[in-house]
């Protein structure tokens, strides 16, 4: 029922989103050249990697690196890219991530593979048995600001809770704290 939701949530997000998606590609493009459309690889589902698409807030060239620990994100931004990432319009691309079902509209956030801290926890506690989100239980309940022991720990409780009722309600949680812009950190300022 889940991948049926996501299915359809995803393709009618994509179409009513549309023109804001061409307008983010139009500010990026202008403020920094292309490309628009970030591509990166992430651990998914049973720790499989696969290519999750951001548009780009940051310039090219950028060493890889999990958003608080790059202590050069200032002077790595784009113009615009701050306020993408405070708005999350960065990660109005992985709709398309969960249309070909990379992802899910809730679950983990998706890691970089260079994680490896993170990521040896949450093979430790099977966090790589649902899809990664767009957004999480984590997110909703610190974001940036939560250790890495206490997102494990809120990703291992959102799968021993995981239902369609507990997936809405943090989904709309997400907009309340994307409204505030709560919980962002850049550059590994807590």
């Amino acid at each position: 029922m889940k991948r049926v939701l996501d299915i359809l949530a995803s393709l009618s997000a994509i179409i009513v989103l549309s023109p804001v998606f061409l307008a983010v590609v139009l500010i990026v493009l202008i403020s920094d050249g292309s490309p628009a459309i970030y591509t990166q690889k992430r651990v998914g589902k049973d720790a499989k990697l696969f290519t999750i698409y951001k548009f780009r807030t940051m310039k090219n060239g950028t060493r890889l690196a999990a958003t608080n620990d790059l202590t050069e994100s200032d002077s790595s931004m784009i113009s615009c890219g701050s306020f993408l990432r405070k708005t999350s319009l960065d990660e109005l691309p992985q709709l398309i991530n969960i249309l070909k079902g990379d992802m899910s509209f809730v679950g983990p956030r998706p890691l970089i593979p260079e994680e490896e801290e993170i990521h040896k926890l949450r093979k430790e506690n099977d966090i790589y048995c649902v899809r990664p989100g767009l957004t999480g239980y984590a997110q909703v309940n610190g974001r940036d600001k939560c250790s890495i022991e206490e997102k494990v720990q809120l990703d291992r409780e959102y799968i021993e809770k995981k239902s369609i009722l507990f997936d809405t309600k943090i989904f709309f949680k997400t907009f309340i704290n994307v409204f505030k812009m709560s919980d962002v950190v850049e550059g590994g300022n807590k």
